[in-house]
């Protein structure tokens, strides 16, 4: 069974105060000075009240509120622009925080059915929840709908987690039963990840310029932001490794030893347990738990040698290539994970230092 992270953390920024009744006609709750000097609010600055259900009151400073209006932009493009030049500069804007974009054609021309399949392409691999609103020779309008306090960074972070642990454990499932189906699987299963790794960049980059919306997608510190940056691609990058296991099984279509694959499995198992231990350091803001993490990850060289010196002793040349890139790739686990650790050690440093 997956581990889901689920790290409940008590909240240390309360305070209760007395409502009071003023002027016949309001009640008045007066604000911590600190909190407002924080926000950077004084006196005359207004806020919003939202009521949410029948027990909860948000208290939001209007200057820096969640805007709702559309930021919207429009490429111009010619029949000889390449379509994966578009695509790229599409998914640049997606990163930049655009809602709306118009994809038009330069002088009264039309898009190239390539172009066009392109766009769709990327919006249905990669745009996490992009919608192609309008579609014609003309011209595509594409729309990002999903809100971004619909998914905070943690939850999109996890997903992206479970499904790349999950690619790993297929192709080791794969190896064992020589299914080039799963295989196959595995490497359709990249573009989700993808698809997570896009939106939290995206989300990141909305959020840093913003320290309320930050807090509301599940950040703390601005300064986190190239943390989590760097460790959505390590993790990303342990996919793409899942998915070069599943590519040579299907390119291979031969199966290897049983006992090689059993040890395969067992390197595989440890570096996926390095995995789990850096992120669930990084959702605890541990930093002994990450330090451990980082010492841990070190062993699976002595692993991969071990497997590596039972493949000398096979007489096909190909099958003994085969056992280096799979454990190779194994290996690239424990170490992004590692990475991972390091920049949680980074991020959590200060705690570990004494209070003056």
């Amino acid at each position: 069974m997956e581990k889901l992270y689920d790290i409940n953390m008590s909240d240390q920024n309360e305070e209760t105060r007395k409502i009071q009744y003023t002027g016949g006609s309001s009640y008045i709750v007066s604000l911590p000075k600190k909190w407002v000097q924080d926000l950077g609010l004084k006196q005359g600055d207004h806020v919003s009240i939202l009521r949410q259900g029948n027990s909860l009151l948000q208290l939001t400073p209007v200057s820096k509120r969640v805007s709702k209006e559309q930021k919207e932009a429009t490429i111009e493009i010619s029949k000889d622009d390449a379509p994966y030049f578009l695509a790229r500069k599409l998914i640049s804007l997606y990163f930049l925080g655009f809602n709306i974009v118009n994809i038009i054609p330069k002088e009264f021309g039309r898009l190239t059915s390539e172009q066009r399949e392109v766009m769709k392409d990327v919006v249905k691999r990669v745009l996490m929840g992009t919608e192609i609103i309008a579609d014609s020779a003309g011209g595509i309008t594409l729309q990002v709908l999903i809100n971004l306090l619909e998914l905070s960074v943690d939850a999109a972070f996890k997903r992206m987690l479970l499904i790349a642990k999950s690619m790993h454990r297929d192709a080791v499932l794969s190896l064992r039963e020589n299914n080039l189906e799963l295989a196959k699987e595995i490497v359709k299963s990249d573009d989700d990840v993808d698809r997570f790794s896009f939106y939290i960049v995206r989300q990141l980059n909305i959020a840093i310029k913003n320290e309320h919306l930050l807090k509301e997608i599940g950040l703390d510190d601005s300064r986190n932001c190239l943390g989590y940056r760097l460790i959505t691609k390590s993790t990303e990058r342990v996919a793409d490794h899942a998915t070069i296991i599943a590519k040579d099984i299907i390119e291979m279509d031969r199966p290897l030893s049983r006992d090689t694959v059993e040890n395969i499995a067992n390197m595989s198992n440890f570096a996926l347990e390095v995995l789990d231990e850096a992120c669930l350091s990084m959702f605890k803001r541990d930093y002994n738990s990450a330090d451990r993490s980082i010492e841990k990850a070190r062993k699976i060289d002595a692993l991969e040698k071990a497997i590596l010196h039972t493949s000398d002793k096979a007489k096909d040349i190909n099958e003994m290539y085969r056992i280096k890139l799979i454990t190779e790739s194994i290996r690239r686990v424990a170490e992004y994970a590692s990475d991972i650790a390091e920049i949680v050690l980074n991020m959590t440093v200060e705690k570990t230092l004494r209070k003056d």
